[in-house]
């Protein structure tokens, strides 16, 4: 029964009442008994609804990544998000997919197991045509990939699969990799027909050109990581505190960072003229005197004041002064 009575069912509860068939107090002890709830042993739930919602944010930071990524290589509007997130079995899914498609199998080291998205041929044709120099525009009949195709849609993929390292950097550190590409659905027996996966369904717009994505997910796949998937667990993972320990860690990795460092001996200015005319040999005068000090660059910021000289056979500066004037400004 709906919560919202049609005017035949007001009716009838009325005219229940008013012979007296059932009184309201009966109503009020039935409703208060407990609901038996239906269960399909068929199709046990097996994902919490704290770990659905762990997923969305995990591949909603995942469309953000790819529709910038997407909408950079290919140069056209890209627009990618979070359509829903189903738990159903394995053959479910797979029936639910059309013949041809583009199946898309990959592991997810170090979870054992394989997992697969599937894009829509739509989808598929139009990043393809753009790749090779097309407007985007789709093929009027579905077919299967050519061996060109399939080559640029499996480094596309790849580069597509890659970004999934960052969306999942809270809960885990993973190194997704393509294995092939399927045309069929009945030859993408990754898991038992009767297996639960999770279905994240993109929304995908290319262009002119719209379509699904669907990452199917198995459970067993994800297992391992299953108590992870807690919005608990990524908040906690997400708020790190600066120890002593991290302090420390980020001042060694900044001091074996290379930066550029230049001397300027000084200026001149010079005619286009004698410009052209200079040869080997010739002097070219500057305003500086060679007692005074020159200026050491750090990147394009001028740090200190030095004298040349050298160390054996090598020409060297000595640093002789700090120059702080502007690093107020410049952080």
């Amino acid at each position: 029964m709906s919560d919202v009575l049609s005017q035949n069912e007001i009716d009838d509860l009325l005219s229940i009442l008013s012979t007296g068939e059932v009184t309201a107090e009966e109503m009020k002890e039935e409703d208060k008994k407990k609901k038996i709830k239906v269960y399909d042993f068929k199709r046990p739930n097996k994902f919490s609804k704290d770990q659905v919602n762990t997923l969305q944010v995990i591949f909603e930071n995942y469309s953000r990544s790819i529709t910038t990524y997407l909408s950079a290589h290919l140069r056209t509007s890209v627009k990618i998000s979070v359509a829903s997130i189903d738990e159903l079995t394995y053959d479910e899914f797979i029936r639910s997919i059309s013949n041809p498609s583009i199946i898309n199998i990959f592991k997810i080291p170090p979870l054992e197991g394989s997992a697969l998205f599937e894009i829509n041929p739509t989808i598929t044709f139009a990043i393809i045509e753009r790749m090779l120099g097309g407007i985007g525009i789709p093929l009027d009949q579905t077919r299967g990939l050519t061996d060109l195709e399939r080559t640029v849609v499996m480094r596309i993929n790849q580069k597509m699969l890659d970004y999934m390292r960052e969306a999942w950097a809270n809960i885990i550190d993973i190194d997704p990799l393509m294995e092939l590409i399927e045309h069929n659905p009945q030859f993408t027996q990754i898991v038992s027909p009767t297996e639960m996966v999770v279905v994240i369904t993109l929304d995908a717009k290319i262009g002119e050109s719209e379509g699904m994505i669907n990452f199917c997910l198995p459970y067993i796949v994800l297992e391992p990581i299953i108590s992870k998937l807690s919005t608990h667990f990524w908040f906690s993972s997400t708020a790190k505190e600066y120890t002593t320990e991290t302090i420390t860690a980020l001042k060694k990795r900044i001091e074996k960072a290379k930066i550029p460092l230049t001397v300027r001996l000084g200026e001149t200015n010079l005619t286009v003229e004698e410009l052209v005319e200079l040869q080997a040999g010739d002097v070219v005068t500057l305003e500086r005197e060679t007692d005074q000090e020159l200026d050491l660059y750090v990147g394009n910021r001028l740090k200190y004041k030095c004298k040349p000289g050298l160390i054996g056979s090598k020409m060297a500066v000595e640093v002789t002064s700090v120059v702080t004037e502007g690093d107020d400004e410049d952080g």
